[in-house]
């Protein structure tokens, strides 16, 4: 099921987007193809070949000729063309389809931005599909490429290579993330105004971070789990290429990447949780200053209300009593209103009320 908008996948009228195709041997470049189909055929009888097939927002006709001519699995291409999956790793009997998302910062916006990736992995072949800028494979393939004793391990290494390069890209977001937290933290302790928006507003981000973290610890731990076990107990599926210790040298690899994630998502949590607890912190304070507030109204409202007493009793239309017409009962009224107003002051004052 898609986690998105119903109007992700590319319209049927999409322009085809960038494609490159690399051919290798062993590890080595071996040339290049054109299109699909040429590299199917440069693989055909050729022990030891791969090709790595590399595209970014491709149209709806370049999935279903990629679909074609390598076999792919309804179901996962579906995936493909309809973006916004959750991180997963799927076996459809002979190929392995992954899904990634790599996410970066925008410390201007405040924004988490989120992409995604799509991986396709036979025996001989591995298919990238980008819906991001986050992510330059063609870098990563220089990069790869200094590195034949790990590209020589097969289109796994190639999955194993991305998943590091998006692990990676989470650590400077999450840094930057924490940046603002720790900065949103200081303006909550300093009552600054638009605090409990902002602090809304970087939840929201933290959250979408963890969708795209939280859900790859199962992917590594399936990966992982599939270089443990012999080939007979989970049959079906790509293979990397090497004898055992290869296959340790990949799984080594693999749990190092699972360690990096393992510390981000932690990382992210605790991000989470500090945001959570400067929002109850915020609350605090935020009811903190009403008390005060509702203690200086009311203080005042006590001092007032004392000679108003006094003035409504004294000026009420009754028949004079004795003592009315007093030339002091003038001065005595006035002077017992000060000093009642005075001494609720000094007693508000006395305890903090003012």
């Amino acid at each position: 099921m898609a986690l998105g908008r119903a109007g992700a996948a590319p319209p049927a009228a999409a322009p085809p987007g960038p494609m490159w195709i690399r051919l290798y041997r062993d590890g080595r470049p071996d040339g290049s193809a054109d299109t699909p189909a040429r590299a199917r055929d440069a693989l055909a009888g050729h022990e030891g070949r791969m090709a790595w097939i590399a595209l970014a927002e491709p149209s709806r006709d370049q999935l279903t000729d990629l679909a074609r001519v390598f076999r792919l699995p309804p179901l996962a291409l579906e995936d493909a063309v309809v973006a916004h999956q959750r991180p997963k790793a799927e076996l459809y009997r002979d190929v392995l389809f992954s899904v990634l998302r790599p996410a970066g910062y925008d410390e201007k916006a405040e924004a988490v931005r989120v992409g995604e990736v799509h991986v396709f992995v036979g025996e001989d072949f591995v298919i990238t599909i980008t819906h991001t800028d986050r992510l330059d494979l063609s870098a990563l393939r220089l990069r790869l490429e200094k590195e034949p004793r790990l590209l020589a391990r097969g289109p796994l290494a190639v999955l194993y290579a991305v998943l590091d390069h998006v692990v990676d890209a989470y650590a400077p977001a999450v840094a930057a993330l924490q940046e603002d937290v720790d900065e949103l933290e200081n303006e909550v302790f300093a009552g600054a105004s638009g605090a409990s928006r902002r602090t809304y507003r970087l939840a929201r981000e933290v959250i979408l971070l963890q969708r795209a973290v939280d859900p790859l610890g199962e992917v590594l731990e399936e990966l992982m789990a599939r270089l443990r076990e012999p080939a007979d107990r989970r049959p079906g599926g790509p293979r990397p290429h090497g004898d055992r210790g290869d296959l340790e040298h990949l799984y080594g690899h693999l749990r190092d990447i699972a360690d990096h994630e393992a510390a981000v998502r932690e990382r992210v949590d605790a991000l989470g949780q500090l945001l959570q607890n400067i929002m109850s912190v915020n609350g605090t304070l935020v009811g903190q200053a009403q008390n005060e507030a509702m203690k200086k109204v009311s203080s005042w409202g006590g001092i007032l209300v004392v000679p108003t007493l006094i003035a409504s009793i004294y000026g009420m239309n009754i028949p004079p009593s004795p003592g009315f017409g007093w030339t002091f009962s003038w001065p005595l009224t006035l002077a017992l209103m000060g000093l009642s107003s005075l001494g609720l002051y000094l007693l508000f004052r006395r305890n903090g009320w003012l």
